[in-house]
Formats: structure tokens, sequence, C-alpha cells
């Protein structure tokens, strides 16, 4: 994915709300001219003389009720006309189309009649109309500017000035002139510029902007600070490490960006739908035309039947159904946390009755700490052997190498340069550390060379500790046991997905005695241990098998084959983790209730999209008939109440759109 740097994104944005802006106080202003001309038209109308039983008639009355229509028709339908054109450049006839040909019709036939063909005109009609589908427009593009509030709000979040430290000198710089590598100082109360480290400072720092996180996080030196954030009461110095493009804030801008313009199987089939209905309407309308002049050889009445059949029958409503949607749930899903990066599989969620669960980091906290050092060659000593592991691990990211880092670091000890690193795939890794051959690895390593395991003390708890074991020269020399927590709201989430009726499934890497035991404590419905990576994506493909509609959570790394494979793929990662490339949709916070969460949003996302879509065809089914006048003499409906039906549908469809915010904006 293409990323754009967070200043042109202020420029884009910037550009767009412009853009937006202009062509909603465009259809504003046409709307309040519009309006004061209909005031002298309703006024010169025959039709409406008759039904306020006043008459006001001087000679050449119908030449000026001409002009000011045709004022009306050029200014006020402009845009539909303009709307037409391009819709038929791009072989896409669609609602401006049919809003073009109905408001031309009236026009004609109207400006006919002044110059002797025999029936009555609809002037005050097609003012009307054009009045109320302007206002109409407007309404939509409000709706709609309204629904990306909480991006603009994203994008405003980065200071525009900041304290940078060069040389000693503290100056004042241009957010787009920082980089990383920079240092800078946050002030009490500031917003914190781009990603970082800190160096030094101490203070608490609000992230529920961007993560969801409602409590503020205490941040001291060597924390990761995410660009975007309020720092809170401490001044902190920060060294920059993700400036611009790189930054946390950027990638949460460019996905919801890109989650926003692409398109789900609902949206796409409204558009569909949109198109149909605009080729039936016309299609209906001309019938209607035939209909009603053969039958009552009136020219005047089959044309105004045609026309209320092409204003009622707009797809307004119907094409503001489905994106309204989806920019609001999109934006609002950012904010909690939830990034979503495939539409189509986040739709898919609510079909979920299957979640499998990688242990380390997602149920658990994935801090594993350091419990045993067990030497197994007494030529080496505890610190040793935990500099050896140590050395050979810096370079891994795995929680494992992260456990024993920490265990260096408390224990003083300075690591040794590594050479000929090689990361093993689900085993472990090796190299080349002060002379020797070394290799720290997993369970998974002597199952690889088929050599059984080596015998554990009695001291090991194997139902809550994993084992990392050190070769020396192809010799086993020592051993580590570190243990890993179950998170606090890992047993709600599960106890969740049960009332959902949805069966969890634990997936690891780690042994059977620690994998029954953490299934256990969560109550989940089965593991599966001893899993490689590869492995992984097989047992996603042999549940799937069985018919079920399955979601796997991962780290968006190892579990990179099995999230792709999965119908539906979360990563989890806080912080910077959120390009997982293979992922669906990205837990910001790693917390597992959000895949509860998640599920949740996508019925309720789904639920509105099907209540627009409904309303907006169900609307159409009842009012093109009543239109065509099938309940003809007893009920009429004009060509203005046909605008006034539609324009009242689709405020309708946008506020229920609107209404998604009530379920999740607490």
């Amino acid at each position: 994915m293409d990323l754009v740097p967070v200043d042109a994104a202020h420029e884009e944005h910037a550009a767009f709300d412009k853009h937006a802006g202009h062509h909603t106080h465009d259809f504003l202003k046409r709307f309040w001219v519009c309006l004061v001309i209909t005031v002298p038209i309703l006024f010169l109308s025959h039709m409406i003389q008759t039904w306020l039983g006043f008459t006001f008639r001087f000679r050449g009355d119908q030449y000026v009720l001409l002009l000011l229509s045709t004022f009306v028709y050029i200014y006020g339908g402009m845009p539909f006309l303009k709307g037409m054109v391009d819709e038929i450049r791009a072989n896409a006839i669609g609602m401006m189309t049919l809003v073009a040909i109905a408001i031309t019709v009236a026009y004609i036939y109207s400006a006919a009649v002044v110059f002797g063909l025999t029936g009555m005109d609809f002037f005050w009609e097609l003012a009307t109309l054009i009045d109320i589908m302007l206002l109409g427009h407007w309404l939509e593009m409000r709706s709609q500017t309204a629904a990306s509030k909480a991006l603009e709000s994203l994008v405003a979040l980065l200071p525009s000035i900041v304290h940078v430290e060069r040389n000693g000198v503290v100056a004042d710089i241009n957010l787009k002139d920082l980089h990383n590598g920079d240092i800078v100082l946050i002030k009490p109360g500031e917003k914190i510029p781009a990603d970082g480290i800190v160096l030094d400072g101490t203070s608490y720092v609000n992230e529920s902007m961007l993560t969801g996180e409602s409590v503020p996080v205490k941040i001291q030196r060597d924390d990761k600070l995410i660009g975007g954030s309020i720092n809170g009461d401490g001044a902190l110095k920060v060294k920059i490490t993700g400036a611009g493009s790189d930054s946390y804030l950027n990638k949460v801008i460019t996905l919801v960006s890109s989650a926003q313009a692409s398109k789900s199987k609902t949206q796409n089939l409204a558009d569909k739908v949109a198109k149909w209905l605009t080729i039936i309407s016309i299609t209906v309308g001309v019938a209607t035309f035939i209909y009603w002049f053969t039958r009552e050889a009136d020219m005047a009445f089959a044309l105004e039947r045609m026309v209320t059949v092409m204003v009622t029958a707009c797809p307004h409503a119907l094409g503001v159904a489905i994106p309204l949607v989806v920019a609001i749930s999109t934006s609002l899903s950012a904010t909690k946390g939830l990034l979503i990066r495939n539409r189509t599989a986040f739709e898919l969620a609510r079909k979920l009755n299957t979640i499998v669960f990688d242990k380390t980091g997602t149920l658990t906290q994935g801090s594993h700490e350091v419990q045993k050092v067990i030497s197994a060659d007494n030529n080496f000593s505890s610190d040793e052997l935990l500099k050896y592991a140590a050395s050979v691990q810096q370079n891994s990211e795995h929680h494992i190498a992260h456990g024993l880092l920490k265990k260096a670091a408390r224990n003083n000890l300075s690591l040794w340069p590594v050479e000929d690193f090689t990361y093993m795939q689900g085993v472990g890794v090796k190299g080349k550390v002060n002379g020797n051959e070394i290799i720290s690895a997993g369970p998974n390593y002597f199952r690889q060379i088929n050599q059984s395991l080596p015998v554990l003390p009695g001291t090991v708890d194997q139902q809550t500790e994993s084992v990392s074991y050190l070769l020396i020269n192809g010799k086993l020399a020592g051993m580590f046991t570190l243990a890993d927590s179950i998170r606090g709201s890992s047993a709600q989430a599960i106890d969740d997905l049960k009332k959902m009726d949805i069966k969890s499934y634990l997936l690891t890497g780690d042994n059977e005695s620690i994998a029954r035991s953490v299934a256990e404590k969560l109550k989940m419905d089965g593991y599966f241990a001893n899993v490689l990576p590869h492995e992984k994506q097989d047992k996603i493909k042999s549940i799937q098998a069985d018919g079920r509609v399955v979601a796997m959570t991962g780290d968006g790394v190892n579990d990179a084959p099995a999230l792709a494979q999965a119908d539906v793929g979360i990563a989890v990662g806080s912080g910077t983790d959120v390009a997982a490339e293979t992922a669906d949709v990205i837990l910001v916070n790693s917390d597992p209730k959000d895949v509860v969460e998640m599920i949740s949003f996508s019925k309720a996302t789904y639920g509105k999209m099907i209540q627009n879509l409904a309303w907006a065809v169900g609307y159409n089914v009842i009012a093109i008939p009543l239109a065509a006048g099938v309940l003809y003499p007893g009920f009429v409906l004009s060509p203005a109440m046909g605008a006034v039906l539609m324009s009242l549908s689709t405020v309708i469809v946008a506020i229920n759109a609107q209404t998604l915010r009530n379920k999740f904006e607490k």
C-alpha cells in the first residue's frame, strides 16, 4: 500500500474539504436563489391561483412566468444537466440523467403550452421540483461531509510547530521539516508530533483518539510514543522514529481513506440496483405516458404522469444508502482501535462462527519473563548461558528473545556481536557468537531433527512455563524457562463469543501442556499445540473444510499464511504494528475483547446497510405505481409531491446511517 506523508495528507484533505465544501455551498446557494424566484412563479401560476381562490392576471403574464422558470431551469437545473452529460460520457446512466430528463421534459412541455400547445403548464411543479432536488442534494452532501469528520479529526491531531533540539539549541520548526532521528521537546499538554522513543522524562499520555484506549498511558524512558497523542503534565525529550509517511497516524489515515473508498459486495449490489432502477424508471415513465395519452388523449396529463414517475423514482436514497454507512463505520471504527483494510471481509465478520486465536500477545500478555536458567553443561555458568542466548537472539523480534534480552539487561550483561544470524521460522535462531556456533530454539527444533526432547527437572511447571534450549557447537548447554500471563480481558472475550454461539480455538507453537492449560482456563472449545507457522494455514483449512466461517487472529508476521487463509484475518499489534499486509482488520490494542467488538460492529454496520437498502428500494416499489396513476382518479401524486417524497427518503436514509454512532460512540 502506498503511504501518503502526513503533511501531504493535511494538504490532500484540506483540498478535499475545500472541494466538497465548495459543492455543498454551491447547492445551498442555488437552492436559496431558486427558492426566491419560485415565489413569484407560484404567485403567477393559474393552478395555484385556482387552488387558493384568487386571480391575478395581466397581459403577458405567461411570458413572465416562462422567463422566471427558464432562469430556474438553467441556473437551478445546471448541476443535474451537467451530471447527465458526465454520466452519458462515462456510459454510466444513473440518477443525474433521470433528474435532468424529468426537468427538461417538464420545461419543454410547459414552454410549448405558452406558445400555443393545448394543455396546462406546470412551471410551478418544475420550480418546486428543482428547489427540492437542490435541497436534497445539499442535505446529502452535508451528511457525507459529516461522515468524514472523524477522519478529518485524525488529520488535525498533529501540531503545526515542533520544538527541536539541534546542537544543544531548541528551535521551533514546521512539522513538515521534522525528520527521523531528530530530538524534540514535548511540553505538558502538547500534541506528540510524530512516533518516537522517550529519551528522558515521565508523563501520562492520552492515546484515546488513536487507539481507543480511554485511560492515559504512563510513559517513561525507552517507551514508544505515537504521533497525534496528547502529552499530560510531564515534559518529555523524544527521539523521532516515525516522521511523515513512517508514522502510525499516517498509516491509520491511509487505511481509513482506502477502506472508505473501497466497495463491499453490498455496496456493489446497491450500485447495480440503482442503475437498473434508473433504467426501469425511464421505461415505466415512457410506458406511463403512452398508456395515459392513448386512454385519455390528454397530452398534459400523460406528460405529468411520466414526469412524476421519473422524479419520484430518482434513486438518490439508494445512491447514498451504503456509502454513508461505509464512511461512518470506517472512520468511527478507527477511533475505536479497529482498522479496516478489507471491507468485504469486515462485512463477512457478521457470519463468523469460529475464531482461532494465536496465544502469545493475543490471549496472553506476550511479555515472557525468564523464570529459571538450567545448566546442562558445567563448563558454563548461568550468566554465560544467558549471555550466549541473549547475544544470538538480539536481532530477533520474538517474545522469547525479548524475555532473554530483558533478563540479560537486568543482570548487567554486555552482549557479544552475532555473525551469520539466521531466523528458523517456528523453531528459533542460530548464529556465530564469540567463535561458537549457537542455536537458541524451542521444542520444535528437536522434532525437526527427529530427536527426543531433553529431560526437564521436576521444578519446571510445564503447564505454565515455556522452555527455550541453548545449544553450543551442537551440544545442549542449557535451558531457560519463561512464563507468560493470560490477559485480564481474555476470559470475558471468550465468554462473550460463547454467548454469540461462536466457537473459539487456541493455535500455538507451545507444548501440549501449556496449550491445554490456557484453553481450559479460558474455557475454549479446543486447542492446537506444537504447530509450526506453515502448519497453521493447514489447521485453518481443516476447520473451513467442515463448513465453518473462520477468523484467525495473529501478529501478522509468523501467522501471515493463516491470516490469508482465514475468511477474516485479524492482525493484533499495539502502537506502530499496523502494517500487517495479510490482515483484513487490525486491532490496535491487541485486546481480545476487540474481536468481539469488531463482530458486533460488523453486524451493526451490515444491519444499517440492509435497512437503508430496504427503505430506498421499498420506497420506490410503492411510490412508482402511485406516480404512474394506479389509484387515479382517487389519488394522483403530483411531480412536486413526488420530489418531496424522494428527497424525504434520502434524508431518512442519511439520518438512519448517522444512528450507527449512537451504538458505538460512547
